[in-house]
């Protein structure tokens, strides 16, 4: 049986555009007129794969200092 690759190399504006769609795929199914169930469970699943493609991005803080966020 084939093994899963684990390891992608994507660049960021690859990143952005799977973002956008997966946003744009949340938004319509939360508008659709589909059965709140199927439509609850997929929007649920779009949720959490974008959080976590949020929660593996490395984001810019200084090495030297105080860091003021926000």
């Amino acid at each position: 049986m084939p093994k899963y690759n684990t390891n992608f190399e994507l660049n960021i504006q690859e990143l952005d555009l799977i973002e956008a769609a997966l946003r744009r795929s949340k938004l319509a199914q939360t508008q659709d007129d589909l059965k709140p169930s199927d439509a609850d469970d997929e929007a649920r699943q779009i949720h959490n794969l974008l959080g976590k493609l949020h929660n593996q991005k490395t984001f810019y803080r200084p090495s030297k200092g105080t860091y003021v966020g926000g």
